[in-house]
């Protein structure tokens, strides 16, 4: 019988990040926390069991060797990989049924991500216990998902016991004495539809905008008796996909705003930008720093981004896990996220500036209204949104994840007109609504004199002459309101009630220079994106910053 090494990792680190010999983010902290007590309850409903939690360090450091660098040598796990990997096999019911089926990780680039996770599916495929064990490796891109099943493939040829177990085919690795494989996987295999999941990995999470991969992965596991999947990633440009909401959950299930015992969140992130230039708070974010990730280049990466924007960017978001957008974009994630609501009693009975961007055919359409209210500093903003049902079902069709439309139609966030164009008179009746419904009366109306077309005739006969103006679109009257907007927001200034659809077009707003850096106007990040509802928000901004002072003596 084999003899594991018994110490356990998890209190071991946990002593570490409680007498601040290791920096570890907050999520972290209160994970580990919450670990350390499962540890020593003798009233929880799971049991840790020291052999169970051993047993895959055991294989791995015995048996798993390197396939880059150092090839051939064993690999030589690190206290976070240990503490890590007992707590995902080391919780077990009264059954022996493992605790945690699902682990989304979460850590800087170069920390070992994929190497680990490669042993770890090894494991899974002959050393689990598990008959006919299927591990599948899965991305959106076939070459993507092989990432995981390469670094495998390897690991087997340079270890003799692996070899003796695991034979390589063509398409995937198979273990003749209990039946298990391993294959990748990517969103246009045929199999996709048919798995029986022991074990899923999802390699770079932030990568997928089809949600419907994890998805498929989550409902393969349904037959197995202690499946898991693990979601391990760095950061991304991506948002309102998948990665934001495994992300939201996590933090949700952390802060106990949820119950979930069988969702694991190993969440390693910069506390704050603030923190991102200094070294002392690195391995919040990059735990295998100094041992497996060199500091020297991750040092280098930050003097160049200091300079450098556009690799400042991508060094914030896949060196320290803070949500970014691209490096092109207007504003940072924590520039533009701002999770302030408020109610519409809050906005009602006032004046209000409005602020339109009309679609000319399958584009979304946005509606804004600007409040200021007496004595209060800050932007209220108020936005609904327009899409003909053509977009929706040209999406479907093409199986296209552009964004969640049909859930922000379920939330009231947008309407979904009926044909292939936006019925500008549905804009019309939302502006009649807020007024008729809230006494938000609309004082003056910034729109783009090119799309407006009838709808400016008609929303004049509504509201009043008086109230259209006109917004000439371009750098020259974009340039000053978009700078003092984008202050605003960064500030946190401006409520404008955690709108997920105006979030998503703020993330997806870049910055063209036009002539020099001081004149700029907004563009899209990508051609697929939309920025409706931020040049909406614009063109009101533009016309508050005209008659400021008119406005704010009319609101008191």
């Amino acid at each position: 019988m084999i003899e594991y090494d018994h110490t356990n990792y998890i209190l071991k680190y946990w002593n570490e990040i409680k007498n601040n010999k290791i920096v570890v983010s907050k999520k972290i902290e209160k994970v580990y926390q919450g670990l350390a007590n499962d540890v020593k309850s003798k009233r929880s409903k799971y049991k840790f069991d020291i052999d169970r939690a051993s047993r895959p360090i055991f294989f791995i450091e015995s048996f798993c060797k390197q396939s880059k660098g150092a090839i051939g040598e064993p690999i030589k796990l690190r206290l976070f990989q240990k503490a890590a990997i007992q707590a995902i096999f080391g919780f077990v019911d009264k059954n022996g049924v493992r605790r945690f089926n699902e682990v989304l990780w979460i850590m800087g680039r170069k920390n070992g991500k994929s190497v680990l996770l490669s042993a770890i599916s090894l494991y899974m495929m002959i050393g689990d216990h598990e008959g006919g064990a299927e591990i599948d490796c899965v991305a959106s891109k076939k070459d993507q998902a092989k990432i995981v099943f390469n670094e495998s493939r390897n690991m087997v040829r340079q270890s003799p016991y692996l070899s003796k177990y695991i034979a390589k085919r063509k398409s995937d690795m198979y273990s003749d004495f209990n039946f298990g494989v391993l294959q990748p996987l990517s969103s246009d295999s045929n199999t996709l539809d048919g798995l029986n999941v022991h074990c899923g990995i999802i390699d770079e999470l932030h990568s997928i905008k089809d949600r419907n991969i994890y998805d498929v992965v989550k409902q393969g596991m349904s037959a197995r008796k202690q499946p898991i999947l693990f979601t391990i990633t760095t950061s991304g440009f991506n948002r309102e996909g998948i990665y934001d909401d495994l992300y939201e959950y996590a933090d949700k299930v952390i802060n106990k705003d949820t119950n979930d015992e069988r969702f694991l969140p190993l969440i390693y992130e910069l506390d704050s930008t603030k923190e991102w230039d200094d070294e002392k708070m690195w391995p919040k974010a990059n735990p295998g720093l100094g041992t497996i990730k060199a500091k020297s280049f991750l040092r280098e990466m930050v003097s160049r981004a200091k300079v450098d924007s556009k690799i400042k960017a991508t060094v914030l978001t896949k060196d320290f896990n803070l949500k970014n957008v691209t490096s092109e974009t207007w504003l940072s994630w924590e520039q533009l996220d701002c999770e302030d609501t408020f109610s519409m009693d809050d906005v009602a009975n006032t004046y209000a500036i409005g602020g339109c961007d009309l679609s000319a055919t399958t584009d979304l359409t946005a509606a804004t209204l600007l409040i200021r209210k007496k004595d209060d500093e800050k932007i209220y903003v108020l936005q609904h949104y327009f899409l003909p049902q053509a977009r929706i079902d040209y999406l479907e069709k093409t199986s296209s994840k552009e964004a969640p439309y049909q859930v922000w139609a379920d939330r009231g966030l947008l309407t979904i007109c009926n044909g292939n164009m936006v019925n500008y008179s549905d804009v019309t009746q939302w502006y009649k609504d807020m007024r008729d419904k809230y006494g938000i009366d609309l004082w003056k109306m910034g729109y783009d004199r090119a799309l407006a077309g009838y709808w400016a005739d008609e929303m004049a006969g509504e509201f009043g002459q008086s109230v259209m103006e006109k917004v000439a679109q371009g750098p020259f009257t974009w340039t000053a309101p978009m700078k003092e907007l984008g202050a605003r927001l960064a500030n946190k200034e401006i409520n404008y009630d955690n709108n997920p659809m105006l979030k998503w077009c703020l993330s997806n707003t870049g910055i063209k220079a036009q002539g020099s850096i001081e004149s700029i106007q907004p563009v899209k990040i990508q051609q697929n994106r939309r920025i409706d509802g931020m040049v909406s928000l614009l063109n009101a901004y533009v016309i508050y910053v005209k008659y400021r002072d008119d406005y704010l003596n009319l609101v008191g």
